[in-house]
């Protein structure tokens, strides 16, 4: 958390920075207010969107996944979320939703197809995790401000106001290409730190982080080999899912919205090999569509 309180802090500082930039410090508050206004906006409405885009459809509450989902969030002490599944042969999922009462979990039909059913309960508590950790209104705010530091930048070129600003046509051209990168690689750190302790909180919450483990492999290994075409046409997205849909990373690079699995997976099982004896008999439904 204390990482994601500095990320957030660079990214409110270069935001002030590119406002102060384009105008001094009416530029500054007209950013500010901009911001507001985006965020709130992203903040009400980003979970229906994000939800269209994918084309998930709401889940009946006769769907066995529904015993599931409630059985882990029992264990989460969260309120129920709704359910939803997304047309996508490539295994998956994503938490969406401004607060814990009014969130939502969407998997793919491939996780549903192709997975076991400890590994789904693995996935879907993973999911709980980042409504419980309130990752869901972190990355929203993030990807906001780093979409309105990459205006802003674009509007320096046009609107800047050239009295106040002293750092010349070459300053000006430098921050429009550094600002959205800085903001860029902020929002990219701020979701990798999140994923280590969403696996963390949901390897509790279902009980065995092995189940986990098997999990993010299998997931990572599918996705190597199936397009997930939504996801694709909108890569700001990915990092939203479990595993990057996009393509898989070997390492923790620069670039990358997800840390490397090697790594989540070594601390999962450094996690089980410390809990042993707190490892849950956690009896899961059967959950799986036909392949």
């Amino acid at each position: 958390m204390m990482k994601s309180f500095i990320l957030m802090a660079a990214m409110t500082a270069l935001f002030a920075f590119a406002g102060v930039s384009m105008g001094g410090l009416e530029g500054m508050i007209v950013a500010l207010l901009f911001a507001v206004a985006m965020n709130a906006f992203a903040w009400y409405n980003s979970d229906r969107m994000v939800l269209r885009m994918y084309k998930a459809a709401p889940l009946p509450s006769s769907d066995p996944l529904h015993k599931m989902v409630a059985q882990l969030a029992e264990n989460a002490n969260l309120p129920m979320p709704k359910i939803y599944e997304i047309p996508s042969e490539q295994p998956n999922a994503f938490a969406t939703g401004r607060n814990p009462e009014n969130s939502a979990v969407a998997a793919t039909t491939g996780l549903l197809s192709q997975l076991t059913k400890e590994e789904i309960a693995a996935v879907m508590a993973h999911e709980l995790a980042h409504i419980k950790n309130r990752d869901t209104t972190i990355m929203v705010v993030a990807a906001t401000f780093a979409g309105v530091i990459s205006l802003l930048a674009n509007f320096m070129m046009f609107f800047g106001n050239r009295r106040n600003n002293q750092m010349g046509f070459l300053g000006i051209l430098a921050m429009m290409i550094l600002a959205p990168l800085a903001a860029s690689l902020i929002q990219m750190a701020i979701s990798r730190s999140r994923e280590y302790e969403a696996d963390r909180v949901g390897a509790e919450i279902c009980g065995n982080p092995m189940w986990l483990a098997s999990a993010l492999q299998r997931i990572e290994g599918f996705a190597k080999k199936i397009d997930n075409y939504n996801a694709e046409r909108n890569p700001s997205t990915a990092h939203m899912f479990i595993i990057n849909p996009l393509h898989a990373h070997k390492h923790d690079r620069l670039f990358s919205t997800h840390p490397s699995t090697t790594n989540r997976v070594n601390a999962l099982k450094d996690l089980a090999n410390n809990s042993r004896s707190s490892i849950k008999k956690t009896n899961i439904p059967k959950v799986q569509r036909n392949s």
